[in-house]
């Protein structure tokens, strides 16, 4: 009995300092509420994201403000088309030894540190983009045969432009599949506006604390992972994935029009991931259905890839995710 109280102090515990975080995020970004929460959700459950919106809605800031709220440390990659994979994951030099003799020694880049974020990712060729693949998937870097392990914690937040925008180019699907989850980051309201231009166009700017550190964040991610998940909570996510795909007898009618390829089985970790994460956030030891249809859409919106009649029609993936979520209601409902 004992052990279980200590065990729901330390979640409520953890739902308190995640909360702490959250205001003191706050104090300088305006408004993108859902954005920040769901970017807190993706550090927790030990994933990457990917923010999209159009240019000067502050993206960059956001992440940087959140790097600042973390004793972590951190890099900025900003992605050019001229950038190479070198430039990304490092590099051997050649150079003296102690004994005189020329000996390689190996340069680390920019993805060796714990917060990485990849500014404009779609501006860099797909060659350049994929020297993060083996990093987001594996925490690991290999140069010339040798294999290096990052440190922890480890995150990819990445930034970029609607892909129709002049100078990008699209992320390949593998790439996609390493971020847990895409989150769209919208035009601010008037009255954010206003609060906006008060805090930046004057003498004085907030002062940013570090709330968490690394060992901390560390915690928080083994505590996530110990949510508990009922078996009613895995089949729901089950079918929310296997709705996905077009083949299956219980995917709605838009899935079969118009999805080509749905989500496998990262999509469903991924589901998982995120829902323990926001269920840490309420200071819960279990996810909920609530949980599930919260982070379905962002978890799932960049791993469905629409058939040719789809993208004719402009049919967006979170249209189709909402017909899913809906189908999977009702189908529940029915037994």
């Amino acid at each position: 009995m004992d052990a279980l109280k200590d065990k729901e102090n330390q979640f409520r515990s953890a739902a308190n300092q995640l909360e702490m975080v959250r205001q003191e995020i706050k104090k300088f970004i305006v408004g993108q509420d859902e954005v920040i929460e769901q970017v807190l959700w993706c550090i927790i459950s030990g994933g990457h994201s990917l923010l999209e919106g159009l240019p000067g809605l502050g993206k960059t800031m956001m992440v940087r403000t959140i790097a600042e709220c973390i004793d972590q440390s951190f890099n900025r990659i900003q992605f050019t088309p001229d950038l190479m994979p070198s430039d990304i994951t490092g590099t051997m030099l050649l150079q003296p030894g102690s004994d005189g003799r020329q000996e390689f020694t190996f340069h680390e880049g920019p993805v060796f540190s714990n917060i990485v974020l990849a500014d404009e990712i779609n501006r860099a060729t797909p060659k350049t983009q994929s020297a993060l693949l083996e990093a987001m998937a594996e925490r690991t870097v290999t140069v010339m045969g040798s294999t290096r392990e990052l440190d922890k914690p480890f995150f990819v937040l990445a930034t970029q432009n609607p892909i129709d925008m002049e100078g990008t180019y699209p992320l390949p699907e593998a790439q996609m599949d390493r971020f847990i989850c895409k989150i769209l980051v919208s035009y601010p309201t008037a009255t954010e506006l206003k609060e906006i231009a008060r805090r930046t166009t004057g003498t004085e700017f907030p002062v940013l604390k570090q709330v968490v550190s690394a060992k901390e964040v560390l915690t928080l991610q083994q505590l996530a992972r110990e949510i508990l998940v009922s078996e009613e909570m895995l089949d729901l996510a089950v079918s929310i994935i296997t709705r996905t795909h077009p083949e299956n007898e219980g995917a709605p009618e838009v899935v079969r029009n118009y999805v080509q390829y749905g989500s496998g089985p990262r999509g469903l970790q991924s589901l998982l991931q995120m829902a323990k994460a926001r269920a840490l956030f309420a200071g819960r030891y279990h996810i909920s259905t609530g949980d599930l249809k919260k982070c379905a859409i962002p978890v799932l919106r960049h791993r469905l890839l629409m058939n040719f009649e789809g993208e004719a029609r402009g049919i967006s993936t979170d249209e189709i995710i909402t017909d899913i979520l809906e189908s999977t209601r009702q189908g529940a409902e029915a037994k």
